[in-house]
């Protein structure tokens, strides 16, 4: 098992389902990132905010 892994918070998942994953892989989080995603829209060259990435580092429960 790797000590650490980077696990999304998928389309359609919500945060703790994600997290209740994470535990059944035998990981725990220890940070969290949020990344704006923007999507190009129309002719305007304007970017546009489309969501929100989340993304979780984690270390295993048992080294």
């Amino acid at each position: 098992m790797a000590k650490k892994i980077k696990v999304y918070v998928e389309p359609n998942e919500t945060i703790d389902e994600c997290l209740n994953r994470i535990a059944q892989m035998g990981y725990r989080p220890v940070r969290r990132i949020e990344k704006p995603v923007f999507e190009q829209t129309g002719t305007k060259d304007e970017p546009v905010h489309s969501h929100q990435s989340i993304l979780f580092e984690c270390v295993a429960l048992k080294p």
